[in-house]
């Protein structure tokens, strides 16, 4: 399935203007790992983000930091695990007020301040307040929606597919944005942001720039016009076949990015990532996180485990990366290129990893929702969920709870379901070796609390959101 490994990894250059590149990063909401081609996708048509993998570098073992859209993005913008700034949990509670803390330094800031034209076309998703808006946090442009998503077109139209029932028009929570301007969009959002996107980068392509297309695509709501649908018609099943074609319009929106930078002499001057912010969701029941076990709130790999894909034609030659690796490792990453000097505790520049593969960024990963506890290294992964009250039985009451004012607590009064995975020889985490294996779960945990010892409780917003799962018969709660 995927392309065995390279023994050349980064080609040398001596050319002096590679000494900033342009950064262009296409981030997706909730695509499926396994709806790309280049990942072994089947269903869905995906020849612009394949052609990418196929020409650069494509990595094995990436994650997201968070199985939910806003806190991945807080650890994504921020390169520190969210937890230590307080955007633990997706917001529910205080949304309009409320926003990651201010006092962190984005990938914005730091690109702005090493002399980069910074640009943000998409989905933000971390506060609507002055302080939290993006053009208050490095950027030099915005245009986007402030909220976690929002129709893409009226599903009136003739020319319109949709799945559901959603509002005709935009509230302003939930509206496009100009800078800090609501504006009317008529047309169907994937292709407003892509054009936009493209636009950026006919202006702005003389100085090294950042552009960060953050799309909200293929998220809820299940829409796209017969541009994309038509492709799609032997897909009898309409979620599916209106996914698919969210797919697409996403697809296509990379080969237009690809296009401009190839019209303006700058893509091999560009290092191009794509990724997307978790795993697909399972309740839309329409889209692949293939092989992997899970979906969008759970920390199993299918909620955890991206795409990721390095294109920079000259720089990074066609090749696998097999370590395990993190978006928040973009922050070193781009950091290194622009010649900044601005260092997390969490984040590593992978850019030398790539030429050296045996040696791995890192040792352990982590991840915590509340009570859920998840740790990996090389082979071994320890997830923890809390269990819950309730009966298998009972599960479709059990989803409905609502939870206490001041959010889901932090303790499993039921205690914890142990899961040690394999990932080594169980990538499906089919089965659970936690009572074969106690020394393992002993030193990850051990490793885990060390961690966790580093991270602050308190969180800005409360855990106000969850779902209740059957994981090996028992009944646990997922906490986001």
């Amino acid at each position: 399935m995927w392309r065995t490994l390279s023994l050349l990894i980064l080609l040398t250059t001596t050319s002096t203007v590679l000494a900033q590149p342009n950064i262009v990063f296409i981030f997706a909401d909730d695509l499926g790992i396994g709806d790309v081609g280049a990942y072994g996708g089947e269903l869905i048509d995906t020849p612009n983000i394949d052609a990418l993998a196929s020409k650069g570098m494509l990595f094995e073992q990436a994650y997201a930091s968070h199985p939910v859209c806003s806190p991945s993005r807080a650890g994504l913008m921020s390169g520190r695990y969210q937890q230590r700034h307080g955007w633990e949990f997706n917001p529910a509670a205080r949304i309009e007020t409320s926003g990651m803390d201010a006092k962190q330094i984005t990938l914005a800031d730091m690109l702005n301040g090493s002399g980069y034209t910074t640009s943000m076309v998409g989905k933000w998703h971390l506060g609507y307040l002055p302080q939290f808006h993006p053009l208050n946090r490095g950027f030099d442009e915005y245009f986007g929606v402030l909220a976690g998503g929002s129709i893409f077109i009226d599903q009136s139209r003739p020319d319109v597919e949709s799945v559901g029932n959603w509002p005709l028009v935009r509230d302003r929570s939930k509206g496009v944005y100009d800078g800090r301007a609501l504006i009317e969009v008529e047309e169907y959002l994937t292709d407003v942001f892509t054009d936009r996107a493209v636009d950026f980068i006919k202006q702005k392509h003389a100085a090294p720039f950042f552009l960060y297309l953050s799309h909200t695509t293929p998220h809820t709501p299940l829409q796209a016009t017969k541009k994309y649908t038509g492709r799609y018609q032997h897909i009898s099943d309409p979620a599916a076949r209106i996914y698919a074609a969210m797919v697409a319009s996403l697809d296509d929106s990379v080969g237009a990015v690809v296009g401009a930078l190839e019209e303006t002499g700058q893509l091999d001057n560009t290092l191009l990532v794509f990724s997307s912010d978790n795993g697909c969701a399972g309740y839309i029941q329409v889209c692949s996180n293939a092989p992997f076990a899970g979906f969008k709130r759970y920390h199993n790999e299918g909620g955890i485990r991206i795409p990721l894909i390095f294109s920079w034609p000259g720089r990074i030659a066609a090749s696998n990366y097999p370590h395990m690796v993190s978006l928040l490792d973009l922050m070193a990453t781009f950091g290194g290129l622009a010649g900044s000097a601005h260092t997390t505790e969490d984040s590593i520049d992978l850019m030398p990893y790539l030429n050296d593969q045996k040696q791995q960024p890192h040792r352990y990963l982590y991840w915590r929702s509340s009570p859920t506890r998840a740790i990996r290294d090389q082979r071994w992964k320890l997830l923890e969920y809390a269990k819950s009250p309730y009966a298998i039985s009972e599960l479709d009451a059990a989803r409905r709870i609502k939870p206490p004012a001041e959010g889901w607590p932090r303790q499993a009064p039921k205690g914890h379901l142990t899961m040690l995975y394999d990932l080594q020889n169980d990538p499906g985490e089919r089965t659970n070796l936690a009572t074969t294996h106690p020394a393992i779960v002993k030193r990850l945990r051990s490793a885990f609390d060390k961690w966790n010892r580093e991270i602050p409780e308190q969180s800005i917003l409360p855990a106000q959101r969850s779902t209740v799962v059957e994981m090996h018969g028992e009944t646990v709660q997922l906490i986001f």
